[in-house]
């Protein structure tokens, strides 16, 4: 029998990942097939082709609505369930590395967090034209954005990059979006902003002086076992030379194509990670620090942390905990991530609008 206070299983890297029945792991058999027959009934509405539909789908005027990053055909709705660290259910192609927009996002504050815990970024708080001299942070619009403003998307940074202007992404969830307002004092109002994610993903290349995913790989991947599967893209356009050596910038996601792409079983590991404050069969991976600063809610947005989605406010998942967390990106792709069951939920391709449908019948199907 499956002991459920157990949360120290630690699975081995490779497909030796232990399996629990539902009943072991304190679910209703019935119920959690229940809740994986809904999840495979509302399949995105995205065509498998992520080319073209991807840029119409932003309502971008030309020439800036062209794709610069790779883009991969889109896999069948999958999905795992973990308690405890082992899986109790899972479907769908699990083991396919798809794009995974968005999520990247969670992904790029984990080398942020990295980063601060070696002291490469001490201070959160500090301006980043004191560490990246690149000339992005010097106009007087720029210059007193923080770390902290760029990772909780309250910069109000203004410029292009990679030829996508930050206006782009003003009105975000409107109907105005892409056209221009007025730029407010930094920190004091939020945006989602993909121009400005891949200006802190540049800034962090910067204080690195390596490439990102070199990075992920060797302090994160790697230690908690994930396969060789994930990749990290940036644009065609998107790369700079430091110290001698060219390296590309990668992105925050896959508006213009690019991303992160990446298996159900990684993120899975990756959401464990997360739930366990860091943690990794008792060698501290990401600083406990970092990650309560990760999830402190944003003054101007209380959904939001550093890049990871929160339900403080029960927006994001209306049925799930207020300490659930999650990694977020379109089409739509999510770990969720419910510290107060024990569980990490990795969705792929569900419809956006029926995902807390999955949690509400995930959580429906707990016995203890």
């Amino acid at each position: 029998m499956l002991d459920r206070t157990d949360t120290l299983y630690i699975p081995p890297a490779g497909a030796d990942w232990d399996r629990a029945t539902p009943q072991d792991a304190g679910f209703d058999a019935g119920k959690l097939t229940e809740a994986v027959d809904y999840a495979r009934s509302v399949e995105t509405l995205w065509t498998r082709d992520l080319g073209r539909p991807v840029a119409d789908m932003m309502h971008e005027p030309a020439p800036y609505n062209e794709n610069i990053g790779p883009l991969k055909e889109r896999g069948e709705q999958s999905g795992i369930v973990l308690r405890g660290g082992r899986i109790v259910t899972e479907w769908g192609t699990t083991d396919r590395a798809d794009m995974t927009f968005s999520a990247t996002k969670s992904y790029l504050a984990i080398c942020f967090g990295l980063a601060y815990d070696r002291g490469l970024i001490p201070d959160l708080q500090a301006p980043v034209r004191e560490l990246v001299d690149n000339g992005c942070f010097d106009s007087p619009q720029n210059r007193d954005i923080t770390w902290h403003m760029l990772f909780q998307q309250t910069s109000e940074w203004s410029g292009e990059l990679w030829g996508k202007p930050d206006w782009l992404d003003h009105h975000r969830h409107s109907d105005l979006k892409g056209t221009k307002r007025e730029m407010k004092k930094s920190g004091t109002h939020w945006e989602y902003n993909d121009v400005r994610v891949n200006m802190a993903s540049l800034a962090l290349l910067n204080v690195w002086k390596r490439p990102l995913p070199d990075v992920l790989r060797e302090y994160i991947m790697d230690p908690i076992g994930a396969s060789d599967t994930w990749e990290w893209h940036g644009y065609e356009n998107s790369w700079i030379t430091i110290d001698g050596q060219k390296m590309q910038s990668v992105s925050g996601g896959g508006h213009w194509g690019g991303g992160l792409f990446i298996n159900t079983f990684d993120h899975a590991r990756v959401g464990l990670l997360m739930q366990r404050r860091g943690n990794w069969d008792g060698t501290q991976l990401l600083s406990e620090d970092f990650i309560a600063k990760a999830l402190d809610p944003c003054p101007h947005n209380p959904n939001y942390g550093y890049m990871f989605w929160l339900n403080g406010p029960r927006e994001r998942g209306p049925s799930a905990p207020t300490s659930s967390f999650f990694l977020a990106g379109a089409g739509f792709n999510v770990v969720w991530i419910d510290p107060d069951h024990d569980l990490v939920t990795v969705l792929r391709w569900v419809r956006k609008d029926k995902a807390d449908g999955v949690y509400s019948r995930i959580l429906d199907a707990l016995t203890g």
